[in-house]
């Protein structure tokens, strides 16, 4: 089934918002890790952890869920397919395989601020949990740059599928002239 132009210019811009809201939270995520991280201001380190549990919770997770499903939706109502190029199985993969590890990811950070909020904070306390925030987060912005730059470059390479489906109807108008 493919859209209409209009349907998928509005598809395709509510994907590429809901991408872009992705990589910019998760730039500001980053942020707020190294700060968290490196602050020498107690307030400052008790204060940061929360603002990234509710970074994770209300912006991260949903606009990986709607990069996800404005994926697919695009991919499954255009000519690029779901599994016609690698490219786009490429970045269902990634998107997929980013999202499940946020969720996890942000779980570590509501623990972090969990604790944040009960004790007091310094800036020894939790120091692998607060190290696994800042890597995990800068490996997210480097995948996610990995999805922008497929998107952008697409570069070739069929599927076996979408191989079968780009030769298939010039089998059939073979089969239909020698008819």
């Amino acid at each position: 089934m493919t859209m209409t132009p209009r349907l998928r210019k509005l598809g395709l811009t509510a994907h590429v918002t809901s991408s872009v809201g992705w990589l910019g939270a998760v730039a500001a995520f980053l942020a707020l890790a190294m700060i968290g991280l490196t602050s020498q201001d107690a307030a400052t380190v008790r204060g940061v952890y929360p603002a990234m549990a509710a970074i994770g919770w209300y912006v991260l997770v949903p606009l990986s869920l709607a990069g996800l499903l404005t994926g697919l939706i695009q991919a499954l109502g255009t000519a690029w397919g779901l599994l016609r190029h690698y490219w786009v199985l490429f970045k269902l993969l990634i998107n997929l395989v980013a999202t499940i590890l946020l969720l996890v990811h942000v779980q570590v950070a509501s623990q972090v601020a969990d604790a944040a909020a009960q004790t007091s904070l310094s800036r020894g306390d939790l120091v692998a949990m607060r190290i696994q925030l800042l890597a995990d987060t800068g490996a997210a912005l480097l995948v996610l740059l990995v999805a922008v730059t497929l998107s952008v470059y697409k570069p070739k390479g069929l599927t076996r599928y979408g191989w079968r489906k780009h030769h298939e109807p010039r089998v059939q108008q073979g089969t239909a002239a020698r008819q």
